[in-house]
């Protein structure tokens, strides 16, 4: 039988190799989503300035709600923070729920045989990020008229990407292979990313939960990064280097185990397709 193997570096090296190629998919598929459109990619600015306007007014005006004492009293303040957690969510659930239909949808490509299937999911991640991009070019602007000019641990930011695209990128390998499979996981992690929404610290801070129920938040790794986000975008503080340090190689350790489910189960997707 021959042996299989996959060095822990190859997914690195196969993005590295094919650098050219999904540069080149990402620009084609955010060009496509705008295509038609009177305001093309001007929309990718407006979207996340309108739903900024709508949480502000939601949550500042209807609900009067407001973040902890740590926060100050404007009346936007809230809305910031939500809009810096679901930074990172909206990310994520984009790349989640649509990595079961990427091989599906994408059939010509498993018939190439030189075609480097194990990329779609890095394609994916790029369009998700590149929204994700124009959506915190918004926040900061908007923190200025409510916290002043941003602090310099917004630098840190980028540092972020690291264990959230080991997470993105893991998710698309592992479920992308499954939907080939077993059609129902789609609907299946459409389910889970909306639960996965409510049981993040997005709309409520880690501080009011209780007790009992803490271990839970730790476990789940959106949790971490979007408190983080919000301490380098938002409050001024600095990363928790300990906890980012073993998050990420984590990470990459869950996704290079993805990596290699992938690569071992993409040998059937011809017969399946």
């Amino acid at each position: 039988m021959q042996q299989f193997s996959i060095h822990p570096r190859q997914p690195l090296v196969s993005f590295w190799r094919h650098r050219q190629l999904v540069f080149s998919l990402v620009r084609q598929e955010v060009l496509v989503r705008y295509r038609g459109s009177i305001l093309g990619l001007l929309w990718s600015f407006f979207n996340p300035v309108f739903m900024l306007l709508v949480y502000t007014f939601v949550f500042s005006v209807v609900f009067q709600a407001r973040w902890d004492q740590s926060v100050g009293g404007s009346k936007a303040e809230f809305a910031l923070v939500l809009f810096a957690g679901l930074l990172l969510f909206n990310l994520l659930a984009e790349c989640f729920t649509r990595a079961p239909s990427l091989i599906l949808q994408n059939p010509s490509y498993v018939k190439r045989v030189v075609f480097p299937l194990e990329i779609l999911p890095l394609v994916t991640f790029g369009s998700a990020l590149f929204h994700t991009s124009i959506s915190l070019l918004v926040l900061l602007v908007f923190s200025c008229f409510v916290f002043g000019l941003p602090p310099v641990t917004v630098l840190l930011f980028p540092l972020l990407l690291l264990p959230l695209s080991a997470i993105a990128l893991a998710g698309g390998w592992l479920l992308s292979s499954l939907g080939v499979y077993l059609r129902d996981v789609a609907q299946v992690v459409s389910l889970l990313v909306t639960a996965w929404m409510f049981l993040t610290p997005i709309f409520y801070p880690v501080s009011i939960i209780p007790a009992e129920y803490q271990l839970w938040m730790q476990i789940n790794p959106l949790s971490f990064l979007v408190d983080q986000a919000r301490n380098l975008l938002l409050f001024g503080r600095s990363l928790n280097w300990s906890s980012y340090f073993w998050l990420t190689l984590a990470s990459y350790v869950v996704a290079w185990l993805a990596f290699v489910w992938f690569q071992k189960t993409r040998r059937g997707f011809a017969d399946v397709l």
